[in-house]
């Protein structure tokens, strides 16, 4: 399982690229299969037992408690009565856990900083039990330290619990840190696709987004520094 992370400029494809993994748009050409099968053609509950999606900024009902929020997760494997399962209360309160907001469960989700209800979100996710999880600029209008606390999250997800992180995401710094795979997108096609330190060129960089940019290693990490547009 990995992190793969999609970069491209803005109306490059990046979220329309994202949806239609998700099964939320339908691609005018081809197929995105999901366990050897055409999404399109399996059933809204089975896709939603393998994979989980957070779109931007997603928003909550009012004065909904954290903890009825990450409820929701379990609704694809709710009965036709809508009654939970057996399990449902362990597994939203291990979700709660492992995200670190079991202080907030009874908190009203609006009352969150951004980065608390960033986790909160993420619990929701985590509560689905998918082996998929998709997420749509998961740090946009995050100071940093909150931003590194979502990634580290993350990270976390995908080595404790194998879980295949899928974002879109505009920090390249943060792509090539955390990401094991980066897909960057131009005008809706794949520009490049490979490991943090082929594809965070200053090649790709260029021919992508059309800036200058310095690269360096620090750490076992690709920084980019970048320092002008291309004229």
């Amino acid at each position: 399982p990995e992190i793969v992370s999609i970069i491209g400029a803005n109306g490059s494809g990046k979220s329309t690229m994202l949806k239609s993994i998700g099964r939320l748009l339908r691609p005018r050409k081809g197929v995105v299969a999901l366990n050897g099968k055409d999404i399109h053609t399996l059933p809204a509950r089975v896709v939603a037992r393998d994979m989980s999606i957070l779109p931007q900024s997603p928003h909550a009902p009012d004065d909904i408690t954290v903890k009825d929020l990450v409820s929701f997760g379990r609704t694809p494997y709710r009965n036709f009565f809508g009654s939970n399962g057996n399990d449902d209360a362990e597994i939203i309160r291990w979700a709660l856990k492992e995200t670190n907001i079991e202080s907030f469960a009874y908190r009203s989700v609006n009352t969150l900083s951004g980065g608390e209800r960033q986790r909160a979100w993420i619990a929701m996710a985590l509560a689905q039990k998918t082996g998929i999880m998709l997420l749509d600029e998961p740090i946009t209008f995050l100071d940093i330290h909150h931003q590194f606390e979502i990634m580290e999250l993350l990270q976390r997800l995908n080595e404790k619990y194998n879980i295949t992180v899928i974002m879109v995401i505009h920090d390249l710094n943060h792509a090539a840190k955390f990401s094991h795979r980066i897909i960057a997108v131009k005008h809706g096609n794949v520009v490049r696709d490979g490991t943090p330190a082929k594809v965070i060129t200053e090649e790709t960089l260029s021919e992508v987004f059309g800036i200058k940019a310095q690269i360096l290693s620090m750490n076992g990490s690709i920084i980019c520094i970048p320092y002008g547009v291309c004229r």
